[in-house]
């Protein structure tokens, strides 16, 4: 129970500073992550908070979930709701906390946006190292990989790391297209978006790297290309 209740804490910890992470991508007004672009955009044209519109689209992952594994839905991965409740909670509370942050210059809005990519990177990768429930995204993300590699065999673009840049392609896209059709800008989805998208998964790697020995980070490396390559239990 003591482990349990570390991992969560971990979880909890790693899942602030990603919220606090997004909070400054968003005031540096160079265009937020690709996770939080549709949430966001969609907050500047409804009176909802980006931690609504962010529990909001992430219920719609987990019963996106549930409709694509069926009855191989398993009951603990409703543990997704909480987490995902807490986590629009705080992505709420930590645009709160930057509400003074500002910028007057070119220079000062990319720290912002290195800023967010750090705390981003970091918090990513405490959730890794808690191994509990994953963000309702990545859950919906693991279920269409799996789902694709037991229909279709096991190819690259069904792989979750494929997958998930499609994933997250999309979701940049989509906002990209509601945002031009009723905004008229590219409000949320500017180059700041597309650096996050470049570099948080190598401050997620390194991390780990630092979390964990070196040893251990490669036989776990080994363990997930042989898993994501292996059409063994899917």
């Amino acid at each position: 129970m003591v482990d349990i209740a570390l991992r969560y804490v971990m979880l909890v910890f790693g899942l602030s500073l990603m919220s606090l992470g997004i909070a400054f991508s968003i005031r540096s007004d160079l265009g937020t992550t690709p996770i939080s672009s549709l949430p966001y955009v969609l907050s500047e044209l409804m009176p909802l908070t980006l931690g609504a519109l962010m529990i909001l689209m992430n219920l719609v992952f987990v019963a996106l979930q549930a409709l694509i594994l069926r009855k191989r839905f398993k009951p603990v991965q409703l543990l997704q709701i909480p987490v995902v409740v807490v986590f629009g909670l705080l992505n709420d509370v930590a645009l709160w906390l930057v509400r003074d942050v500002s910028h007057s210059a070119y220079w000062q809005q990319w720290i912002l946006v290195a800023i967010g990519i750090v705390l981003v990177g970091i918090g990513v990768a405490f959730q890794v190292k808690a191994q509990t429930t994953p963000l309702a995204g990545e859950g919906l993300i693991l279920a269409l990989s799996n789902e694709l590699i037991r229909k279709f065999g096991v190819k690259r673009p069904f792989l979750f790391s494929s997958v998930k840049i499609q994933f997250d392609t999309s979701l940049v896209l989509l906002s990209v297209v509601i945002a031009l059709i009723f905004t008229g800008g590219l409000a949320g989805v500017r180059e700041g978006t597309v650096a996050a998208a470049l570099c948080v998964g190598f401050v997620v790697h390194l991390v780990i790297r630092l979390l964990e020995p070196v040893s251990t980070v490669e036989k776990a490396n080994i363990e997930l290309v042989a898993t994501d390559e292996s059409p063994s239990d899917r």
